[in-house]
């Protein structure tokens, strides 16, 4: 048994540090030492070994420990099967390349690998693996390291301002503190302005002032969105306007202010500016305390960046303590401040809401259109006289409205009570019909759909015990202080405030009930709401949160007051007995096999938040997310395409409750077994030709089937089919005929197999390739097949084996299309096809010449 597999992959290479070599695979280890014997280099510390081909390299990175990003020294190349060896070296050069990621590259428990790791998230949080052209070597990497506003010190990541000069502001004790502010060149928008634009923040025509804005990225980005955004900096942008907004933004500013009077004087002037809101960002710290100076109450580095960093909860309590208002966390590292409580009310309340899912309105009756008479016409002489129409009635009021009218209804189904005239809106055409309000309301009473009207009410009632319920965390407000609409909804669902107060009390203790949950989570599970693992967990698309249970939406919702916007994560999984929630974000959740690469577990009886990430950045693969469709509904968009993919799926993997299956290199590997590949949201059969070293069936190489034949051999010919569907039938072959036999016999020889038109050319006589579908699906060149039986065959022998015995196993376990037997220890020949005629021959001497004949073979 070789060793576990250790080390960095990049495409179908290994990289890893010589220390790591004795967790290696032993056949790596065992190349490793031979290319060092061919080459003679004894200087280098990493290693990358290619899996395609026999090559070595062996890479002297002399600063591996010391640089957070070394630079390769020298090179060497092996190739063994050729005795050939390249060498580079790179000490003169101006670019060398450079090696990221070296925590994977080290053993298991190795002291550094934890700082190195660290400092990989710091990058990849920030996009600068994005490009992997521009990350390869020196110059390109610092330059990319310049454009984002950040510096590598030791191996710290640290931003810095774009004045290389080092001018700044003086700190008191004569330190120079460059005031610079983190401002990245931007490819998309920050992490604030996207979590604001998620939450429906600057939706409406809502204004924002960016203070602090850095270069302008963001701010550029917005108005090409049709936000109304501005923006002030002080090194960029100083002549702007520093203008009030709805929204101000006040973007990872008061952590690169040294002076603790300042940065709360600068604070509370964004809160200042703001009609609504403020939005308050900070770096959070993570990993090993930050290196530097120790400067105030945070570090100055030794480029005179200063930084404090945060933890999410110190961040919280720095915000409340200076604004003395209370915070949202929107998402780690940021939060919002409410100037407006009507607006702060609305924004939570819209985040209880769920998008009632109400039966379409019935289809309007046609409404009669009345025409006002028209004057008789003038009599003609001698004309007979018309007879009289009766006089048509006066139209209905809603007649004349009927778009206002509509509204009306509309409104007041959706919010399942009558709705109040500013909920409304002008309807200055309805109030001309009815000729007032109140007899508009009435007449729009006896028309409302009465189903719709329930089932907004049953929703409505909900979302506001949900809301009710979560301001428990929170300052909770006073009746006359809540947002018009929602007292509407309390009266008209609950009475009064304090009927509505004792129920929302009661859903928030239910919350903390594991035999509630557990029975909201079964009842959720019926619905088609998530994945229900029995008395554990209820995992379920994010995007459904709002259509659960009330007593589970409450339940999330207390997770989100420390996690931030639930909608910021992919799944979320409900632990029902634990007192934790689960919130999971995958790489792209569009695909249909996303990857996991982070989970934040809340634990609500403590308040701990932990975050658990995978991927490149970190010594942990990122897992596949099998059988998505289970924690979607067959509401969702693309549910039916889902759920067929993961069918197919289930066919080829085991996959647990947790829709936990193989690994990222597992899953390649079944599907090249299987010859299928991923295109959309399908599983096809894979058309491209595969190498002959790839696995055919459990046993066996496609060169095992090809190059078998003695000829074949000592030509040297090639021999490759050229048909697709050739390689499908030697894989079919395998999987249902070979295969078998070596599970029950053991190790067979193949002394015949596949037989290209270009070798049947080489031996002619002594084979029928019109007959023996050695040809598989090759075709003439008139594009009829060579062997018009297709499938494949192969002939085989068993050493120590009576082949008789072998030939009535076969018969007797396994599906075949036509076995030919030659003699007891003599190979068998035997196909497999789509006629499946399952027929037996044994060939015996003609009398006369030194022909074979076939002649039917009872085995069974």
């Amino acid at each position: 048994m070789g060793g576990k597999v250790v080390g960095k992959a990049v495409g179908a290479r290994l990289y890893l540090h010589v220390s790591a070599l004795r967790d290696a695979m032993p056949e790596d280890a065992a190349r490793v030492r031979a290319a060092a014997a061919l080459s003679g280099a004894t200087d280098f510390n990493v290693v990358r070994i290619e899996r395609l081909g026999d090559g070595v390299a062996l890479l002297e990175y002399p600063g591996f420990f010391e640089e957070a990003c070394p630079s390769l020294r020298r090179s060497w190349r092996v190739e063994p099967s050729t005795n050939r060896v390249s060498f580079r070296d790179y000490s003169d050069s101006l670019n060398p390349p450079v090696l990221h990621r070296k925590e994977l590259l080290l053993p298991d428990g190795h002291p550094e690998a934890g700082r190195y790791a660290a400092l990989t998230a710091a990058l990849e949080s920030l996009g600068l693996f994005d490009d992997p052209v521009r990350i390869g070597f020196r110059s390109q990497w610092s330059r990319l390291l310049r454009e984002a506003g950040y510096r590598i010190v030791g191996h710290d990541l640290v931003p810095i301002g774009n004045d290389e000069e080092g001018d700044g502001d003086w700190g008191p004790d004569g330190a120079q503190v460059r005031r610079h502010l983190t401002a990245l060149s931007r490819h998309g928008l920050s992490a604030p302005m996207s979590a604001m634009l998620r939450t429906g923040l600057l939706d409406g025509g809502a204004t924002l002032f960016d203070y602090g804005c850095g270069k302008g990225d963001d701010v550029a980005s917005l108005r090409a969105m049709g936000v109304a955004a501005s923006g002030w900096d002080p090194h960029y942008a100083p002549d702007n306007l520093v203008a009030r907004a709805d929204i101000v933004n006040i973007g990872f500013v008061i952590n690169v202010i040294e002076d603790p009077a300042e940065r709360r004087e600068v604070l509370i002037r964004a809160f200042g500016l703001a009609d609504v809101a403020v939005c308050v960002s900070a770096m959070l710290t993570h990993g090993d305390a930050i290196q530097g100076k120790p400067y105030a109450d945070g570090i100055l580095t030794r480029w005179g960046t200063f930084q404090k960093y945060y933890s999410q909860a110190e961040l919280r309590a720095y915000v409340e303590r200076t604004l003395g208002v209370p915070s949202v966390a929107l998402a780690p590292g940021v939060f919002l401040a409410f100037s407006d409580t009507g607006a702060e009310q609305r924004f939570h309340l819209g985040r209880s809401r769920s998008r009632l899912r109400l039966r379409p309105p019935a289809e309007p009756r046609p409404l009669r259109v009345r025409s006002v008479r028209e004057p008789k016409p003038p009599k003609e002489p001698k004309a007979p006289r018309e007879p009289k129409l009766p006089k048509p009635p006066p139209p209905q009021p809603w007649e004349l409205c009927p778009d206002g009218f509509a509204t009306l209804k509309a409104v007041w189904e959706e919010h399942g009570r009558e709705p109040g005239l500013e909920e409304l809106g002008p309807l200055p055409d309805v109030e001309a019909a009815f000729r007032s309000m109140a007899r508009a309301f009435r007449a729009a009473w006896d028309r409302l759909d009465r189903a719709r009207l329930e089932a907004a009410r049953a929703q409505r009632a909900e979302d506001t015990l949900v809301y009710l319920a979560l301001q428990r965390f929170r300052r909770r407000k006073q009746y006359k202080e809540l947002d018009l609409s929602l007292r509407r909804d309390v009266r008209a669902f609950f009475g009064d405030y304090v009927s509505a107060l004792s129920e929302a009390e009661r859903l928030l203790a239910s919350a903390a009930a594991p035999e509630a949950l557990a029975e909201a989570a079964a009842r959720a599970a019926e619905q088609g709401l998530g994945w229900l693992a029995e008395g554990r967990s209820l995992q379920v698309d994010a995007s459904l949160i709002e259509r659960l249970p009330a007593v589970l939406r409450v339940y999330v919702g207390c997770a989100a007051v420390l996690y931030g916007d639930v909608e910021m994560a992919d799944l979320v999984k409900i632990h029902l007995g634990s007192g934790k929630v689960t919130m999971i974000r995958c790489d792209d959740f569009s695909l249909p096999l996303p990857e996991v690469v982070e989970r934040v577990k809340v634990n609500l009886r403590t308040q701990d938040v932990r975050v658990f990430s995978y991927g490149p950045e970190t010594s942990f693969e990122p897992p596949i997310l099998y059988l998505k469709s289970r924690f979607m509904n067959e509401e969702t968009s693309g549910y039916a395409e889902q759920a067929a993919f993961d069918a197919k799926v289930g066919t080829l993997v085991k996959v647990d409750e947790a829709s936990r299956g193989p690994s990222g290199e597992e899953w390649a590997a079944l599907l090249a077994k299987a010859g299928l590949v991923v295109v959309g949201h399908d599983l096809v059969e894979d058309d491209r030709p595969p190498s002959l070293d790839d696995p055919c069936g459990a046993n066996l190489t496609y060169r095992d089937l090809i190059a078998c034949g003695e000829t074949a051999l000592t030509t040297g010919l090639p021999n490759l089919p050229k048909n697709p569907e050739s390689w499908k039938a030697l894989r079919a072959l395998t999987e249902n005929v070979l295969d078998p036999v070596i599970d029950w016999f053991g190790a067979i020889e193949l002394t015949y197999g596949f037989c290209s038109p270009e070798l049947a050319k080489l031996i002619p006589g002594r084979i029928a390739p019109e007959l023996d579908q050695h040809a598989a699906h090759e075709t003439k060149p008139n594009g009829c097949p060579v062997c018009p039986r297709l499938g494949a065959a192969v002939d085989f022998l068993v050493r120590d084996e009576d082949m008789l015995e072998v030939a009535r196993w076969v018969a007797a376990n396994i599906p075949f299309d036509r076995l030919y037997f030659y003699g007891r220890n003599r190979p068998i020949h035997i196909s497999y096809g789509p006629e499946a005629k399952r027929e037996a021959y044994e060939m015996v001497q003609v009398p006369v010449g030194r022909r074979m004949m076939p002649k039917k073979l009872r085995l069974l």
